[in-house]
């Protein structure tokens, strides 16, 4: 269900600024208010609104919108079943104070993670955080890299060192940042729910768990498997190291998956879209200076395999060589030439698990 926030007067050229149902006042463009009121019907008696024939307009809608939807309640929001509607405008500066009062008034609070070995608790007092993000190249000037880490519990101080998990390594956090737009300001403390930008050379990838010391992976942060599989052609073979670094910044983001046969030594990109193969084209030949096409090479369908039995999991590696690979974790994955080859694989090596996602840690 919806339910209306703030409501538009007019609209383009007409538009005359917008009614706040939740602090029951009306405003201008410019965020000024003009009228103020308990209920609605109380707005005719302003004569400079009566007047305005556009204001009428937007007034019977509104009235007409809430009869027919519900009012807001927090509880039915925070269960997802109620979605408030705002009107407004970044660009041009309509309202931006107002949805971020509404943020911050009815925002859950932090939630308890999942994770291994057992949920985090917002209320723990240790650090801990993950890595839902990266993104390269936000100043094309510098080539800088940032991992946005979505704190999980604890309070985080500028200086901190933390333990990436994944790595075993401890690493200093000297330059944390938030975010806000184009901005950019140094974060000296962070609490639970916070997002931070950290700058880092390749040292933190998605899914990556930081903590003070404590051995946890934050789950629920898969890889899917590809639905379109390419091979990666170079036109200029002297820029093979920037291809490869493109790639592998990229695969980092989440842009696409990248694969290596483990025969051979072809770059092959799995993405679910081909949208994404035209993203990533032009990301690498803008930011990397590297013209890049791509070509099929017979496969359609890519699963991640693993078994408890170590022996047979060897087994079939080397049963499939010609159609085995690897991700960028290094862990094996399984290329068919479509579904029906892959379903024959697993009725012919029924201790083999074939994954169709797998957790980023």
């Amino acid at each position: 269900d919806l339910t209306p926030v703030l409501w538009p007067i007019g609209q383009g050229v007409d538009f005359g600024g917008y009614i706040d149902l939740i602090e029951k006042r009306v405003l201008n463009p410019q965020g000024k208010i003009i009228a103020e009121y308990e209920a609605l019907e109380d707005l005719l008696e302003v004569d400079a609104l009566v007047d305005n024939p556009v204001f009428m307009t937007a007034l019977e809608t509104l009235e007409m919108a809430q009869a027919m939807l519900p009012a807001f309640d927090l509880q039915t929001f925070h269960e997802g079943h109620l979605s408030p509607v705002l009107f407004g405008s970044a660009l041009k500066g309509v309202s931006v104070a107002e949805l971020l009062r509404t943020l911050g008034d009815w925002g859950p609070e932090p939630r308890p993670q999942p994770a291994v070995p057992s949920p985090i608790p917002p209320s723990d007092k240790k650090v801990t955080g993950f890595v839902f993000k990266v993104q390269a190249n936000m100043d094309a000037n510098h080539r800088d890299r940032i991992a946005f880490v979505r704190l999980c519990s604890g309070t985080f101080q500028r200086g901190m060192r933390l333990k990436n998990v994944r790595s075993g390594k401890d690493m200093a956090v000297s330059n944390p940042m938030f975010f806000f737009g184009n901005n950019r300001e140094l974060a000296e403390e962070a609490v639970a729910g916070d997002i931070v930008g950290i700058p880092n050379h390749g040292t933190l990838s998605v899914g990556d768990t930081l903590t003070e010391g404590a051995n946890i992976n934050v789950t629920g942060i898969p890889n899917f498997a590809p639905e379109i599989i390419r091979r990666v052609r170079l036109t200029d073979h002297m820029k093979s190291k920037q291809m490869a670094k493109a790639l592998t910044d990229l695969s980092e983001e989440g842009v696409t998956q990248v694969f290596r046969r483990m025969v051979g030594a072809d770059w092959i990109v799995g993405v679910v879209g081909q949208l994404q193969l035209e993203v990533l084209s032009a990301r690498v030949a803008k930011e990397y200076g590297v013209p890049i096409s791509f070509e099929s090479i017979g496969f359609e369908v890519a699963r991640w395999v693993e078994s408890d039995d170590a022996d047979e999991l060897k087994r079939f590696i080397a049963a499939q060589k010609m159609n085995m690979a690897e991700d960028r974790n290094d862990a094996p994955v399984f290329l068919a030439q479509n579904a029906w080859w892959a379903d024959r694989a697993k009725q012919d090596w029924p201790k083999i698990r074939f994954l169709t996602t797998k957790e980023r840690h």
